[in-house]
């Protein structure tokens, strides 16, 4: 609809929309913020998280909307159908740009239940989406260096403590939980700086897998694993091209894992062999993952020629 505009004018309404959604989604949830914050009663604040979620899901709705008529995306997806909104998912994906978060809850939206990521405990000071993130259970973790903690071995497994407890807390009621498993955006200056073995992705970081795979588990429906691409863009991808409009396709492939019996009811921390299996196994999701991507980049180049 607003897509004949020129990109920094389409920007800046789309950044206008954008805001106006989430300032009114977040004002509309402050009211059951404040009575989650004062009732102590663990059954209530639950059922307040769910009114909250409600409220989130109609911000996701109006996104979609706001995406339609700012942008001229064409997408090319596999693997959406057969889930149930009712079961909860871990969702393992690749990390591209801030724009992935707005594509897989537009694509995944009211197939799958609301989309909870790991956060940076930092960004519980964003405005307007740090309160909506904490009123919403996201599990904002806090991510200590080698040499911090070699300086203070005490805060050792400390962020993986931080994963159970949000982890009991999903059991509660249908959940998606995504692990952006590099843990960070990728860009080939990270990719050479943390000297990943793939082409197009970093190491995978498997302690939030697996804690989720080891507290979950059993009330996991499946893991959906993702693999998002844009296909003419290079990464990194600022989330100011996107809302200029300068993505214009995405590549989706989504494909249901069964739960691997063996790493349910399990410690990462404190089992060696368990550790080592599911970082095995997340590698080759990965070395799958990457050569995914290369077959991606290289159809859409040849289509290009």
């Amino acid at each position: 609809m607003l897509s004949f505009l020129p990109g920094p004018i389409r920007a800046v309404i789309a950044f206008l929309l954008y805001t106006a959604n989430t300032m009114g989604g977040v004002l509309t949830m402050i009211p059951f913020i404040v009575l989650k914050v004062a009732i102590p009663h663990e059954e209530t604040r639950h059922q307040l998280t769910r009114v909250i979620t409600a409220i989130a899901w109609i911000w996701v709705d109006i996104n979609s909307l706001i995406l339609y008529a700012t942008q001229k995306i064409r997408f090319d997806t596999e693997g959406l159908e057969g889930y149930n909104p009712k079961s909860s998912y871990l969702v393992i994906s690749n990390h591209r740009s801030w724009a992935d978060i707005v594509m897989l809850q537009h694509l995944f939206k009211h197939r799958i239940p609301f989309l909870k990521f790991f956060i940076k405990r930092g960004l519980i000071w964003v405005p307007l989406l740090g309160i909506a993130w904490w009123a919403l259970d996201f599990p904002f973790m806090k991510r200590y260096s080698k040499e911090f903690l070699e300086k203070h071995p005490e805060l050792k497994g400390k962020d993986i403590e931080t994963t159970r407890t949000y982890c009991e807390k999903f059991k509660r009621s249908p959940v998606s939980v995504i692990n952006f498993v590099e843990g960070t955006r990728f860009d080939e200056s990270k990719r050479q700086k943390y000297g990943s073995p793939y082409r197009h992705l970093l190491k995978p970081r498997a302690g939030g897998t697996a804690v989720v795979l080891s507290v979950m588990g059993e009330t996991l429906e499946a893991i959906i694993d993702v693999t998002i691409v844009y296909p003419e863009n290079s990464p990194p991808l600022p989330f100011w091209n996107f809302l200029k409009g300068k993505i214009p396709m995405v590549v989706l492939r989504a494909r249901r894992l069964e739960i691997p019996s063996e790493f349910t009811g399990r410690s990462y921390d404190q089992d060696p062999e368990f550790r080592e299996q599911i970082k095995n196994w997340v590698n080759e999701l990965w070395e799958e993952k990457d050569r995914q991507i290369a077959d991606i980049l290289e159809k859409y180049k040849e289509g290009n020629r």
